[in-house]
């Protein structure tokens, strides 16, 4: 009987020791430091490159859209514009154009517009106008391409910029009496330093990249353009020549 007693009494008293003993205390961890505190930390030079950033995600986006065959030469707009001039409809011709927006299209238009406006041009003047806004195109499309050239040379010498700064800081730490409170600022300032560098090498690298993309890119779609042109030219020209063995009356009511 005494010993079913103490094996009742004994579990019994070590529980509740235990419940009436405080639960053991444990320190407070510091918080890891996430990317978004590095860069709020990194010095008001992330913010230019925040916004190099967004601009070049942006500009990547629109030239998808804009920068592909359709919006230059589209297979649809060419055989309609292959039957109309074939038909001599130059009217009909330059009413289609003025629906599309294809580069083609203006390139047609502005053809087009001159020609049914000056009846007696002859067809080096037409070749003079189609050339002339083919090259405005042109120009537009590579000079539109060359923004992601800029931001992928600004954003490393930016990102520098934050580099110097953060190794000023670094070095303004180390001739300051401030006791133990130097190597903190001293870390800080490398810290700042290294992360502006990789920032500006982060949105630099790949501007570059996309910007060679789109460089080969529209350079194949403005030899398309190019092409498109002469065909146009080429059924342009036989329209003339045939209105060159016409009478002068024929010719002044073709128009």
């Amino acid at each position: 009987m005494k010993k079913l007693f103490w094996l009742l009494l004994v579990p019994a008293s070590a529980t509740l020791l235990f419940a009436q003993s405080p639960a053991p205390v444990v320190p407070d961890l510091p918080r890891a430091q996430t990317v978004l505190d590095a860069m709020l930390k990194a010095g008001p030079i992330m913010i230019p490159l925040f916004l190099l950033s967004v601009i070049s995600v942006m500009l990547v986006i629109v030239y998808f859209m804009t920068i592909r065959r359709g919006a230059i030469v589209s297979r649809g707009f060419m055989a309609t514009a292959d039957a109309l001039l074939r038909k001599r409809d130059y009217l009909g011709l330059l009413a289609v154009s003025n629906r599309h927006g294809e580069a083609i299209a203006r390139v047609v238009q502005q053809v087009l517009d001159f020609t049914t406006k000056n009846p007696n041009a002859d067809f080096e003047q037409v070749r003079e106008i189609a050339e002339t806004e083919g090259t405005r195109v042109a120009s537009n499309l590579n000079n539109r391409v060359t923004y992601l050239a800029d931001i992928g040379m600004i954003a490393p010498l930016i990102g520098l910029l934050g580099t110097v700064i953060g190794i000023i800081r670094s070095f303004g730490a180390l001739g300051a009496d401030i006791g133990t409170q130097r190597y903190t600022q001293l870390s800080h300032g490398i810290s700042e330093a290294l992360f502006n560098t990789a920032a500006g090498l982060a949105i630099g690298i790949p501007a570059m990249i996309f910007y060679a993309f789109f460089r080969g890119r529209s350079q194949r779609l403005i030899s398309e353009l190019e092409s498109a042109v002469t065909h146009v030219l080429a059924l342009l020209s036989l329209q003339f020549g045939r209105r060159s063995e016409r009478s002068p009356a024929l010719l002044e009511q073709e128009f």
